[in-house]
Order: structure tokens, then C-alpha cells, then sequence
């Protein structure tokens, strides 16, 4: 009886890592894209400033890929504990 139940946890546990993994990659996937509209956005309005700009818009986005994989990496670690 209790493997059974302790089986069934683990089922669950491997399926909410999963489902918490995809949701990471789908916000990070959704964040970013926002970055680079509004960035392109941004420097259509003003094109003296791109450099600063774009080098704004690559800080952001690696702060947000950090995030995201710091998600990723807490559901997988998740399976294991």
C-alpha cells in the first residue's frame, strides 16, 4: 500500500516538474520577445541611440534567460528529491 502511494507521488512530482519546466521556457520565450518589440520599437523612434539601446536590451535579456533556466534547473531538481 504504501509503495503504491509513494509510486503515485512520484508520478505527480515528475509531471508538475515538467509542467513547471514549460512554463518557464513559455514565459522566458514571452519576456524576451517583449524585449526585442519594444527595443526595435525604441530604436525606430530614436536611432541615434541604438547602441545603448541594444546593449540595454541584451543585459535584460540574459537576466531573464538566467531566470528562466534557474526555474528549469529548481523542476528538475525537483525529480530527484
Amino acid at each position: 500500500m504504501l509503495g503504491m502511494i509513494l509510486a503515485e507521488v512520484s508520478a505527480l512530482t515528475a509531471v508538475g516538474a515538467c509542467i513547471g519546466a514549460a512554463i518557464a521556457a513559455i514565459a522566458a520565450g514571452i519576456g524576451i520577445g517583449k524585449i526585442g518589440s519594444s527595443a526595435m520599437e525604441a530604436i525606430a523612434r530614436q536611432p541615434e541611440s541604438t547602441g545603448d539601446i541594444r546593449s540595454n536590451m541584451i543585459v535584460i535579456a540574459a537576466l531573464v534567460e538566467g531566470v528562466a533556466l534557474f526555474a528549469v534547473i529548481v523542476c528538475i531538481l525537483s525529480l530527484f528529491l
